[in-house]
């Protein structure tokens, strides 16, 4: 019993850990398969972690803050829209302004919050779960928003390769003019595609603050949305191979804080990196086939489209 208790607190730590990810990283896939790269991943986190924590601090309903969390990150997609897409503005640079802008931003608005705790949502959701049994306890954990997460996969697999509306988005992201041509609009699929990627971050740094650790500190995304991206490129734009890497950073994330209890001396610094650089090495490992990388990869993305073409 204590082992199979062990392996379920790992397996829901693990799914628990790479939810921000998962969320931000399906939205940023969607994006990028429209022809979008949104580099302003980390800085929407960061603003929907700071609005979502807000809103929930001050009106005590979590599921409010989930939802004035995915509508701060349209917000910040929207933001970027508006530069790249109506202005035609450069979408890296945007990108990078965007996250410094949202690092910024969420330092402000947070600040007057700065560690402050608050009722995490599965305890608001469960009232009864400091009393429950361990067990029970850790199911309980498993909240509506990992299990969102846990679907993503799946809905955005089928929307992208079983619906008319993704065979659209990705015939966008493939070639702009084509689309055009043929009577799509280019710029709504593409606006769509970002938006729906800000929601998705934003629920993402909410996650962070509303459940994985009830409060905020500033910087607490701490790098999660730089992961998200390297986790779209890596996986050749593959639904399960994203869902993969998540997972394993996730994993990767919760071993750190066992290294203590095999009686591993190690520098705690050290710790903290593991799992970025785990994943790193990991996503390279599987990138090396570079011609299967290339072929998966939008070929519109990064490209402006202007109605002349």
């Amino acid at each position: 019993m204590p082992d199979a208790f062990v392996l379920l607190a790992l397996l829901v730590a693990t799914l628990r850990a790479a939810t921000p990810l998962l969320l931000a990283g399906f939205g940023e896939l969607v994006a990028e398969r429209s022809g979008v790269l949104n580099l302003g991943v980390e800085g929407m986190m960061l603003v929907g972690a700071a609005a979502g924590f807000i809103a929930t601090a001050a009106t005590g309903q979590p599921l409010l803050g989930l939802l004035v969390a995915a509508l701060a990150g349209m917000l910040m997609a929207l933001l970027f829209g508006l530069l790249t897409l109506t202005l035609g503005a450069n979408q890296v640079a945007c990108g990078l302004a965007l996250t410094i802008f949202g690092i910024g931003l969420s330092a402000l608005i947070g600040l007057p919050w700065q560690g402050t705790p608050i009722a995490g949502l599965a305890s608001v959701i469960w009232p009864g779960l400091d009393a429950a049994g361990p067990v029970a306890q850790q199911l309980m954990l498993l909240d509506p928003v990992l299990w969102l997460a846990l679907l993503l996969p799946a809905l955005v697999g089928a929307f992208l390769y079983r619906s008319r509306a993704g065979l659209i988005l990705r015939a966008v992201g493939e070639s702009h003019e084509a689309a055009h041509a043929l009577g799509y609009g280019v710029l709504r699929v593409r606006y769509a595609a970002v938006l729906f990627g800000g929601a998705m971050a934003g629920l993402g740094g909410a996650y962070l603050s509303l459940v994985y650790t009830p409060m905020w500190t500033e910087n607490m995304v701490a790098g999660r949305g730089w992961i998200a991206l390297a986790l779209v490129v890596f996986s050749a734009w593959k639904p399960g191979w994203l869902a993969l890497g998540a997972l394993f950073f996730g994993f990767v994330t919760i071993a750190q804080f066992q290294a203590g209890a095999f009686g591993l001396e190690v520098s705690p610094h050290l710790l903290s990196m593991l799992p970025y650089l785990a994943t790193v090495v990991v996503l390279v490992l599987i990138s090396r086939d570079e011609t299967r990388r290339k072929l998966n990869a939008p070929a519109a993305l990064g490209k402006p489209f202007t109605a002349a073409g």
